[in-house]
């Protein structure tokens, strides 16, 4: 542990989805975890008590809402009460992986608009504050009723490339649809590079159709960003359309791992040379493999965490080499 922070009012607590991340939060904070027990009962229902008094303090709950999605979300929504009961001061909720974004909208008749829901959830329970990590949509953020900081990953992948020595003209930062352009073109701000998009439709849900590319990629490294990688299809099939165009090589990037069912098998066999992920869901140990490369948002989010504890800004930590 680096030094201690100095307010004992600052408590962390971690839920199950992602502990790892939430002691290296931790750590850079200055804290020790808060001591909570998270278990099941034999039917199967969650069962959390908090193990220390948090009367009056300043609490930030650390959860991602990843895979078993259902299970993480319940776990915030009934510790967020037991915090509430317990006569926390605020209650701070730190979700790296908002799950559920993607249904952001009415995509078709009689569909729910599951992100709003989540997001009703959460503030009914009594939430305060959001803290999250590159949203599906950034609009999610006017879905809450409550504060929202918004931290983007891209000034991390950014740094990952530029210790490679990527960047620059003989770089093409390559967005994979319409929607991630604003993304892309962050990314490309950093590493001083020209941007290229995949013009793509998607005939149904996670299968996409990749059509043409509209920018330079002949002779260039490419970078594909997208925000999370799911089922890896988009972006394998457009490293395989860049390198149809003439790109020298592919890299990938994506903030969340989400990596479920044919994903790995799809980075394993496609021709992308490293895939560079944060670690906002916590990785098992077989989707660690060889061309995933892991930055860790850990420092990031501590910094966030003391700045909005302090109440000062936090659009400092949206550059290229964030401030403390």
């Amino acid at each position: 542990m680096s030094e201690h922070y100095s307010d004992p009012k600052l408590k962390i607590f971690a839920l199950s989805s992602n502990v790892p991340l939430a002691e290296k939060i931790a750590k850079d904070v200055g804290v020790e975890l808060g001591d909570v027990s998270v278990k099941k009962f034999s039917d199967g229902e969650i069962r959390i008590n908090i193990e220390e008094s948090i009367r009056g303090d300043h609490v930030y709950l650390i959860q991602s809402t990843s895979a078993p999605a259902n299970d993480h979300l319940m776990e915030v929504l009934i510790m967020i009460d037991a915090l509430r009961r317990a006569s926390a001061k605020t209650i701070n909720v730190v979700i790296p992986y908002y799950g559920y974004a993607r249904q952001d909208r009415k995509a078709r008749s009689r569909e729910p608009i599951t992100a709003k829901l989540v997001a009703n959830m959460i503030t009914q329970a009594g939430a305060d504050r959001i803290l999250t990590l590159d949203l599906h949509a950034s609009q999610i953020q006017g879905f809450f009723d409550i504060p929202v900081d918004h931290l983007l990953g891209a000034s991390l992948l950014a740094n990952w490339f530029l210790d490679k020595g990527l960047g620059g003209e003989d770089t093409v930062v390559v967005s994979p649809d319409h929607g991630g352009v604003t993304r892309a073109r962050k990314l490309a701000e950093f590493l001083k590079s020209p941007l290229a998009i995949i013009d793509k439709r998607r005939p149904k849900a996670n299968v996409a159709e990749v059509m043409n590319i509209v920018g330079n990629v002949n002779g260039k490294t490419a970078i594909l960003i997208d925000d999370l990688v799911d089922t890896a299809g988009t972006i394998t099939l457009a490293a395989d359309a860049l390198i149809n165009q003439g790109a020298n090589e592919v890299y990938a990037c994506g903030t969340h791992a989400v990596f479920s069912g044919p994903a790995i098998e799809r980075l394993e066999a496609s021709p992308i040379k490293k895939m560079v992920v944060t670690d906002s869901i916590n990785l098992s140990e077989d989707k660690k493999i060889d061309k995933i490369a892991q930055v860790s948002v850990g420092e990031l989010m501590g910094h966030a965490i003391k700045r909005i504890h302090e109440n000062r800004s936090v659009s400092p930590l949206f550059e290229k080499k964030f401030k403390k």
